[in-house]
């Protein structure tokens, strides 16, 4: 394993974490992801050790991050920002963003059925096509999902290509926004965010880090204008359990 980067001060950072591909490995199919046991303790001592300041970031909404990392409840910003709950056991709140129309969900649910190993993930507020178990068809699924939104109004959808997957979802709204809504507010404010996510979806928060003081980790891939990075979500999982320890060990 590559040496791990430095610890941040957990008395003036706030830890925001992707989901899939940076906290989790990636899975065949969306469902079959797994939560470490000693993953959900990790974060429940990072949640306490940061006094709140510790939230995931991700494009699944918030009931099925929770049923996931279930019985743990955590701040989330979930749908790539659409939803924002910011402490545990307090309200979601939902941005005033449009949904896709189900007349565009089935025109994009004819590109899935084109053939095996398509699946569809429908994220309320986004769709995504996986093709991680039919990888020849990328450029059919691309044409296909790139013809249906050129229909659209013009910047009303957005397409995010990632690691076999194309995910569409309505403009206005991404984890770039997400984050800057997390550090507005308690407990977060005043804070220092740490961002670490893994894909495409994942770079509109990097780029707002620095104005926000932050800093930004990959996994997986080198980021333009991201210096660190984590070979492996198991890297990103060691590296916050040894945050914890350090942070726990009785002074000298």
């Amino acid at each position: 394993m590559t040496s791990l980067p430095p610890a941040p001060d957990l008395h003036t950072s706030a830890i925001l974490l992707d989901v899939d591909g940076t906290l989790l490995d990636i899975a065949p199919t969306p469902r079959e992801v797994f939560v470490p046991t000693s993953l959900r303790a990790t974060l429940q001592r990072l949640l306490g050790l940061t006094d709140g300041a510790l939230a995931l970031v991700s494009g699944r909404p918030v009931k099925e991050l929770d049923l996931l990392f279930a019985p743990l409840l955590l701040p989330i910003a979930g749908g790539h920002g659409a939803e924002i709950r910011l402490t545990p056991e307090g309200p979601t709140e939902r941005a005033p963003v449009r949904a896709l129309s189900d007349e565009l969900r089935r025109a994009l649910a004819t590109v899935a059925a084109a053939g095996p190993g398509i699946i569809l993930e429908d994220k309320e507020y986004s769709l995504a096509i996986h093709y991680r178990l039919a990888p020849d068809k990328e450029a059919m699924i691309r044409k296909g999902v790139l013809e249906i939104c050129r229909a659209l109004a013009p910047d009303s959808v957005e397409v995010l290509p990632g690691k076999f997957v194309f995910e569409i979802k309505s403009a206005g709204f991404d984890k770039g926004t997400a984050v800057r809504h997390l550090m507005c507010q308690a407990p977060f404010k005043a804070r220092r965010p740490i961002f670490i996510g893994d894909d495409t979806t994942d770079e509109a928060a990097f780029a707002v880090l620095p104005e926000l003081g932050g800093r930004g980790i990959s996994v997986g891939r080198r980021i333009a204008g991201v210096a660190e990075c984590f070979a492996s979500p198991h890297d990103v999982r060691t590296w916050l359990r040894q945050i914890c320890q350090i942070h726990e060990a009785p002074a000298q």
